[in-house]
């Protein structure tokens, strides 16, 4: 369930800020077309922050309905409050969801003890299996190896999305965790180097605008075929880069929007891609095989 590529999805909005569900069952039938294997909502790349309980239950509803079985479902529950976490792991994990993906408490700073005893709460909420994320870029806390270990011995949690682009990171949480643990990249600039020495996975940004060479990359990396994926993957180096010239996921959508599938809208406090980063971003898209149309 929790292998191949999966997209860290964004959430397509209206100019008024409303979402573009249209635009979103758009997204969903675009990555069953091409490869991908699971699907995260409403994750950071989805505007966590500014997202609702009420739309965040319509967002998976309908998820669900374009997906049926034919892709992982992943709903993104954590907050930066253990009680609002555990209140909604219940409520979601009660939908027709496959899994919870948990970001570390961001701002907080919790000690290690905190995070395990945060991911133990949130764990015995849940009735379906947990996702750690560990973000420090975005959270400013780091989930070390060591806690990770402990929370695998926790019921339902069932992996990690590690976002620390270290290859070393990688290996480590292998060794300690053992092979029923899955972990996930979530660095798209290492993930293929992560699949080779052990990750089962990408949860990916560059997947939102190709979804195909994301999953075709994975695929190779994870049966051997290191001179394959090292092939895909030299073509989406600028993608993995330059999606991040501005926070994520400002570039990404602004991808999306030249390739026709979404409309420009963020919710503030994110802003419009700045023009001087419209060239670098439209370069990489080249550079990956993806068309757009630069109308602004």
């Amino acid at each position: 369930m929790f292998a191949g590529s999966l997209v860290a999805l964004v959430t397509p909005m209206q100019p008024d800020g409303s979402i573009d569900f249209d635009a979103w069952t758009r997204l969903l039938e675009f990555h069953l077309a091409n490869g991908t294997h699971g699907v995260v909502v409403a994750g950071s790349t989805g505007e966590s922050a500014t997202v609702t309980d009420a739309e965040l239950r319509d967002l998976l509803s309908r998820a669900r309905t374009v997906l049926g079985t034919r892709a992982t479902l992943i709903a993104n529950a954590g907050t930066s409050s253990t009680a609002t976490s555990v209140e909604r792991a219940r409520w979601v994990s009660a939908l027709d969801v496959d899994a919870l993906l948990i970001a570390a408490p961001a701002y907080v700073k919790p000690t290690q003890e905190g995070l395990f005893q945060h991911y133990a709460a949130i764990a015995s909420a849940s009735r379906i299996p947990i996702l750690l994320y560990n973000v420090p870029g975005r959270t400013a806390v780091d989930i070390l190896p060591a806690t990770v270990a402990r929370l695998s011995r926790v019921a339902r949690i069932a992996g990690i999305k590690e976002a620390v682009g270290e290859t070393t990171r990688v290996r480590e949480l292998v060794a300690l965790c053992g092979s029923g643990f899955k972990v996930l990249s979530g660095d798209d600039l290492t993930a293929r180097d992560s699949l080779g020495v052990g990750a089962v996975g990408v949860i990916s940004v560059t997947a939102n605008v190709a979804p195909l060479a994301m999953a075709e990359m994975a695929a190779a990396a994870l049966r051997g075929d290191r001179a394959g994926a090292t092939q895909v993957d030299q073509r989406l180096v600028a993608l993995h880069r330059n999606l991040f010239v501005e926070s994520n996921p400002i570039p990404v959508k602004w991808a999306l929007a030249r390739m026709g599938l979404i409309g420009d809208a963020l919710r503030l406090p994110l802003t419009p891609l700045s023009r001087e980063y419209h060239a670098a971003v439209a370069e990489a898209l080249f550079a990956a095989g993806v068309t757009i149309t630069l109308n602004s």
